[in-house]
């Protein structure tokens, strides 16, 4: 929020700043007028998250974040300059076109490092202590490392027992029960998760601590909701038979409404869709005569909503007969796929048939990708709740797909599960929308697989 909100106040400010000193019509015109205005700024933000400027991992990169910086502020002038009455008439003297470009890049290369320098390396993080049992302090640490670069578990309070075991632990430090308040309080600690399934080790001398330091103003939270906030997926490996205390989903998979505002839009994407791919076809079949040899088109039977079987259509990618010993996972670099066939899943434009089973209602645009009955059969024996990813429809593109790279096999398969599984609980229009951003950003990147 920090970033959003402090890109739109340099962008204006530098705009209405360069346009009054160096009297550009142009500049001050985009910050005067309501309308130019808003546009400006949905147009940033919109391409911001195409183009991960808001993605913290990049944010927090000198690199990473220019190359992003570069690509937003590129196609969002390109877009607002080319957009009629909501954005100024074009200048008669060029040259403000180049400075607006220039001022717009410009103040946001200096506000993002010095966010880089000086705010996301130290100002923004959050220690956090645990409280758990001792061996699975590694486990639970591990499933949050690597997803917010601010947030550290630094500390463990060990809840194995009543009697406490003073050991200290290799991966992180170990505060005894007693000075849990003391520690907080030194350390400037910002919450304390509490992962415990053994009410025996919460004392009462650390439930004490733990109301004073709630009455203190500190958060604390159980692990499950710091992991489903932090991850954005359903801790499904923490679940035992409370898991309905997890599963309160989305009112959107029954609103009426929600679901028939989101029909017409598939349908009306669909058939965009079908179009780009009968104007793509020419040039689909010639590179499939060069670089697959074979049938273009390519039907295989998938697990949809309800668990109802039916028939995907894709543009084939593999070799003929890739699976004559059976279903198997696909991986990276599998030497099944063609080179030709690469370049479709890159690209994403193997899936274009599959808008022909949106609009048969067979799947949706967006939703947990449709798997094959033979290896739903297999997951479902070893995974609990795999199948209630089964509830909605399956998608064109998912929650899963934009966060997460290509299952290949049971381990990945689970951290898919739980990306599916948040998505159904948490499903409206803001996901719909943030899913559709992260594709056509996965597009673009040539991110496919």
């Amino acid at each position: 929020m920090i970033l959003h909100f402090f890109d739109v106040v340099f962008v204006l400010g530098a705009l209405y700043l360069a346009g009054s000193v160096f009297e550009l019509e142009y500049l001050k015109f985009s910050v005067h007028n309501p309308l130019y205005t808003l546009f400006l700024i949905v147009y940033l933000n919109v391409f911001g998250i195409i183009f991960e400027l808001y993605n913290l991992q990049v944010a927090s990169s000198e690199y990473l974040v220019l190359k992003s910086i570069l690509l937003t502020v590129s196609t969002t002038v390109l877009v607002y300059l080319l957009t009629p009455f909501i954005s100024p008439v074009l200048p008669s003297n060029r040259l403000q076109i180049l400075v607006f470009f220039l001022v717009f890049f410009l103040i946001l290369v200096l506000w993002r490092l010095f966010y880089v320098r000086f705010l996301a390396s130290t100002r923004f993080i959050q220690n956090a202590v645990l409280i758990c049992d001792k061996e699975e302090v590694e486990e639970l640490i591990v499933g949050l490392e690597n997803i917010d670069p601010h947030y550290r578990i630094i500390a463990y309070v060990n809840a194995d027992s009543i009697i406490d075991d003073y050991s200290q632990h290799d991966y992180v430090q170990h505060v005894k029960r007693e000075d849990l308040e003391f520690f907080v309080k030194e350390k400037g600690i910002s919450e304390i998760v509490i992962a415990s399934k053994n009410t025996q080790g919460i004392t009462s001398d650390l439930y004490h601590q733990l109301l004073m330091l709630l009455e203190s103003g500190k958060v604390i939270r159980e692990y499950t909701q710091v992991y489903e906030s932090k991850t954005q997926r359903i801790p499904v490996q923490f679940m035992a038979r409370d898991f309905y205390r997890f599963f309160p989903f989305s009112r959107s998979n029954h609103n009426k409404l929600y679901l028939s505002i989101v029909r017409i839009l598939e349908v009306g994407i669909s058939l965009i869709g079908v179009g780009v791919g009968l104007l793509l076809l020419p040039l689909l079949v010639a590179g499939n005569a060069i670089g697959n040899k074979g049938k273009l088109f390519y039907s295989q039977q998938r697990i949809g909503k309800d668990g109802q079987v039916f028939s995907i259509l894709k543009f084939r990618t593999m070799v003929a007969n890739a699976e004559r010993n059976g279903a198997v996972f696909a991986v990276s670099n599998d030497v099944r796929i063609t080179r030709f066939g690469t370049f479709l899943r890159k690209t994403r434009i193997d899936e274009l048939p599959q808008f022909i089973n949106i609009l048969k209602g067979e799947m949706a645009v967006i939703g947990p990708r449709p798997e094959r009955p033979e290896i739903v059969k297999q997951i479902a024996g070893m995974m609990p709740f795999y199948e209630t990813r089964h509830i909605i429809k399956p998608g064109l593109t998912g929650w899963a797909q934009v966060k997460y790279s290509y299952g290949e096999n049971i381990d990945d398969s689970l951290i898919k599960l739980q990306y599916d599984l948040y998505y159904i609980k948490h499903r409206s229009f803001y996901l719909d929308l943030n899913i559709t951003l992260k594709t056509i950003t996965t597009v673009l990147f040539y991110r496919g697989q």
